[in-house]
């Protein structure tokens, strides 16, 4: 009978120590699935910012200013709230083939927003790409 509880007694201890070798691989692999869902959320935010600016641009493109509107303000600081480091956009008023165009941004024109927002992998398996710079560029015609 003792033979038979002492071969239970290390299997307890190769249990653990089977799990404490398996736990680590498990949550660095989780955390670097979160890491990687943060970049896609950062290179899909920055998208979506690029064409919502562009479009409140294009309705309300301010005076003498591109961009210089409220409405295009507020859709600015909504953008950079939820994408974190986005940069301030930059404006320019083209024509339909897409040559930068001076003077005010009238009717039958277009303005193209850029904006870009920094991602820096917080896990060591994404860091070996180093960081990146996620940018988008998204054109509307002015109205």
């Amino acid at each position: 009978m003792r033979r038979f509880d002492r071969g239970r007694r290390d299997q307890r201890g190769q249990a653990i120590a089977e799990f404490a070798l398996t736990v680590g691989i498990f949550i660095v692999l989780l955390i670097g699935a979160l890491d990687l869902g943060r970049g896609v959320y950062i290179f899909n935010g920055v998208s979506e910012a690029a064409r919502e600016i562009a479009r409140t641009t294009s309705i309300f493109p301010g005076g003498a200013t591109l961009g210089s509107s409220s409405e295009t303000a507020a859709v600015v600081a909504t953008q950079q709230g939820l994408v974190p480091g986005l940069s301030a956009p930059l404006y320019d008023c083209i024509d339909i083939a897409g040559t930068s165009q001076s003077g005010t941004c009238s009717g039958g024109k277009w303005v193209r927003v850029s904006v870009s927002a920094p991602y820096q992998p917080a896990t060591p398996l994404l860091a070996i790409f180093g960081a990146m710079t996620f940018a988008s560029t998204s054109s509307a015609e002015v109205q």
